[in-house]
């Protein structure tokens, strides 16, 4: 009785793994998250590659996450692991804002004139440091 429990579980678990990824990687394409870095950094030809790298992240990120490998990588590695997780985070976020407008609002409603670029460095700072703060002391890696 014991196994059958297990294989329903199992299921459960990857068909709950499959439907968030499906979404995320939805997320992903409709806001064209990958065109849109493959322009700003004038390699529109190596969007498959970039897709692939994404694609190979996320899932080596959900392997270690679910089944808590210990990757000795060291302070360096972590520090590396968490500024790319940074840089996705924060691409990922602006260009949920960025679709949304909501940038040109937030400016509209405050009547600010000066200081985007700081808000936008901000922005990327605390991401950044947020993913550091969930390696370091929450211990994910």
């Amino acid at each position: 009785m014991e196994f059958f429990q297990n294989v329903i579980l199992a299921v459960i678990g990857f068909s709950g793994g499959v439907a968030v990824a499906a979404g995320t990687f939805a997320l992903i394409t409709a806001l064209k998250i990958v065109p849109r870095l493959a322009g700003g950094m004038k390699i529109g030809c190596d969007i498959r590659q970039m897709e692939t790298a994404i694609a190979l992240g996320g899932t080596v990120g959900s392997l270690i996450t679910v089944y808590k490998f210990h990757v000795h990588i060291g302070i360096t590695g972590m520090v590396i692991a968490a500024v790319f997780a940074g840089i996705f985070v924060g691409a990922l976020s602006m260009s949920l804002a960025e679709s949304l407008k909501v940038i040109p609002i937030l400016l509209k409603r405050t009547s600010l004139q000066t200081g985007l670029p700081v808000i936008v460095v901000m922005l990327a700072l605390g991401k950044g440091l947020g993913t550091l703060y969930q390696l370091f002391v929450c211990g994910s890696l």
